[in-house]
């Protein structure tokens, strides 16, 4: 509001003496000059007119449907609202010690402190504030064993966990450290028992995401929990993907470490948290160095707003996740059976049973995976395949689980989420069955599937799919097979 008066009143001053020396001296770049010039077109009005949406190179009506919550998640209008205050008039630093100000921000981030701690069952004190889960991955699995370097030099984990996990693990290996990937089953649930025998005495860290980022599989975290206990190796857990959607125990689990992020429960991007348990005490080498804020595991000014937002998104997940669980699952099966009830060549990828419901993970068989993405410009989704430099690769986690690379191609992820309705997952049935039945005309393949030929077996088909331009002058896939045959 300080502002806009200010600038209200610079504009006054300036517009009655526009022809005064004064004015005329005005730097281009100074503040009086800025408030006097038309206001610059907002980033929306670039790329978006009455006839649509363009950008880069996709021209749409409108906005599309967002099924893409694994990626991120809409703010909670309620999450906005305990926001703004500490944007607005309670702006102090949690760590100026002396004034109103920064009193009323330290309670405020202690607040949330307690707010996310009460959805993990853990204490306040074991809440350590970062600026999203991949910070707090880093911090658990280099900085734990950079504490414990000189007797542990083992890490385990798994060749399905997120990016930021595996290449954390790459950077111990090439300082030394010896890494076990473990390989999943085609459910992408991890073998307990080939976990347990992976276990060595130098072994110091057991990393498992809880919830799988890509195809929502759900890890037996309890059971991973006591063959860790037992062996007495600290147990990480990536659970950015868990928090708010499926109910946490750190006590029951027999987590060590958890990371955990905002914006995937409905809060801002910029902040997550760190949970690390204080007995048996767990000890890490802080990554970054500075004022020794967060008992000196991660410094930096904690960022109110941000945090104060992540502690109201965790609040309301712990009062809504029953309903929210309810609906979404619902939802998830209003999808997957409207899509299979129109079209064939549907499967799903990871556990049916031991997965989060709003993480719906797809492969259309004889259908190319990124055309299949760019005929979808009305919903937003995801891909599991992952452009290259060099190549286009199939998803890794997909080809973990054992997924033929023509299939891991094919996968689209569909998120549904809180604010997720009937109405768009039937639109997001009807777009995707036409898609995916415009594309399978178009298929060679799909035509010889219908047609009885086994391609999988019969490596006739490569010569047919050569010689597209004969089927196209009138020749069917069963005469350019007979001809082969001749």
């Amino acid at each position: 509001m300080t502002t806009k008066l200010f600038a209200s009143k610079i504009r006054q001053t300036c517009c009655s003496s526009r022809t005064s020396s004064s004015f005329q001296q005005l730097r281009k770049l100074s503040m009086a000059a800025a408030a006097t010039a038309p206001p610059p077109p907002s980033l929306q009005e670039q790329y978006e007119d009455s006839e649509g949406i363009s950008m880069k190179g996709v021209k749409i009506s409108g906005r599309p449907l967002y099924l893409d919550v694994q990626a991120t998640s809409p703010v909670d209008p309620r999450v906005l609202d305990a926001m703004l205050p500490f944007y607005i008039s309670r702006y102090g630093n949690p760590h100026s010690r002396t004034h109103l100000y920064g009193w009323e921000s330290d309670l405020a981030v202690e607040k949330a402190r307690a707010q996310v701690s009460s959805l993990i069952k853990a204490s306040p004190k074991e809440i350590v504030f970062t600026s999203g889960a991949t910070e707090s991955n880093n911090i658990s699995v280099k900085g734990l064993m950079h504490f414990y370097k000189d007797k542990k030099r083992h890490v385990i984990t798994t060749q399905t966990e997120h990016k930021c996990v595996l290449d954390s693990c790459r950077h111990l290996q090439q300082e030394g450290f010896e890494i076990t990937y473990l390989p999943v089953g085609n459910d992408g649930i991890i073998d307990l028992e080939r976990l347990r025998s992976a276990i060595r005495p130098d072994t110091g860290l057991v990393s498992v995401m809880a919830v799988n980022n890509e195809i929502g599989v759900i890890q037996p975290m309890e059971e991973i929990g006591k063959i860790c206990k037992e062996f007495n190796v600290p147990f990480h857990t990536d659970a950015a993907q868990a928090l708010g959607k499926i109910p946490i125990d750190v006590e029951k689990m027999n987590v060590s470490l958890m990371s955990l992020s905002g914006h995937k429960i409905y809060g801002p991007k910029g902040v997550g948290a760190l949970y690390m348990r204080r007995r048996p005490r767990i000890r890490v080498e802080p990554q970054m160095n500075g004022g020794g804020q967060e008992r000196g595991i991660r410094s930096g000014t904690v960022p109110t707003p941000l945090v104060v937002g992540m502690g109201a998104a965790c609040e309301l997940a712990m009062k809504e996740m029953e309903y929210d669980e309810k609906r979404i699952s619902a939802l998830q099966e209003r999808l997957l059976n409207g899509i299979r009830s129109k079209i064939d060549g549907v499967v799903v990828n990871g556990s049916t049973e031991k997965r989060y419901a709003g993480n719906l993970n797809l492969s259309f068989a004889y259908v190319e995976g990124e055309s299949l993405l760019m005929g979808l410009k009305e919903v937003a989704v995801s891909s599991g395949s992952a452009c290259t430099s060099a190549s286009l690769e199939p998803s890794y986690v997909l080809r973990a689980l054992g997924v033929e690379e023509d299939m891991a191609h094919t996968s689209i992820r569909f998120g549904i989420g809180r604010f997720t309705t009937e109405s768009e997952i039937d639109r997001a049935v009807e777009l995707t069955v036409r898609q995916v039945e415009k594309l399978r005309e178009m298929s060679p393949l799909y035509e010889m599937v219908k047609e009885g030929i086994d391609i999988k077996r019969d490596a006739s088909w490569i010569w047919v799919t050569e010689n597209i331009d004969k089927k196209r002058r009138g020749y069917s896939c069963s005469d350019n097979v007979a001809a082969l045959a001749r």
